[in-house]
């Protein structure tokens, strides 16, 4: 039996997004690990969010991938504010329901990775916001030989939160 764990991430991903999820879905896959995720494995039966948090409950872990889901050409970041901070470079924004699933398997205390691409930044994908270390996004076309370590080391935390629990019976 695999033990399910929820991925935040968009439906939506281009060609290159979806390679990199492809690498992160393999891993998961070596590691009999079932990803969760609402609009993929799951759909809604009731409010999009309560669905989340029913998925959630009964997973053992959770991923966020940050992927670029909105670019602006430039911005102003806190208008009107003395921290007000024009930017004439690009910014990316990753979907909102990142920070919003990350704030529900958060609050049930299951064991998180978080992954980010070149650019994304704010909320959960903030140094220091969670106990959890922010990682760039894997490459598909690199070895990404440190990720497996990094997977074995938060499978053993999901281990540990699924094994407390018989299942079936998660709160």
């Amino acid at each position: 039996m695999k033990i399910p764990v929820f991925v935040s991430a968009p439906t939506t991903l281009s060609k290159e997004q979806e390679d990199a999820r492809a690498v992160i879905d393999g891993l998961l896959e070596s590691l009999n690990l079932e990803p969760r995720a609402l609009g993929r494995s799951d759909y809604p039966a009731t409010l999009p969010l309560r669905e989340v948090y029913s998925i959630a409950r009964h997973c053992a872990g959770g991923i966020i991938l940050g992927f670029s889901q909105f670019v602006a050409p430039s911005g102003v970041w806190k208008s009107g504010t003395t921290a007000e901070r024009v930017t004439t470079s690009s910014v990316s924004f990753p979907t909102p329901w990142n920070h919003l699933e990350a704030g529900i398997l958060f609050s049930l205390g299951l064991p998180l990775l978080v992954f980010r691409e070149e650019g994304i930044s704010g909320g959960v994908f903030d140094v220091g916001v969670t106990d959890v270390f922010v990682h760039r996004m894997p490459d598909p076309n690199a070895k990404n030989d440190d990720l497996k370590e990094i997977f074995l080391k938060w499978r053993g935390r999901v281990d540990g939160m699924y094994f407390r629990f018989a299942p079936g019976s998660w709160s």
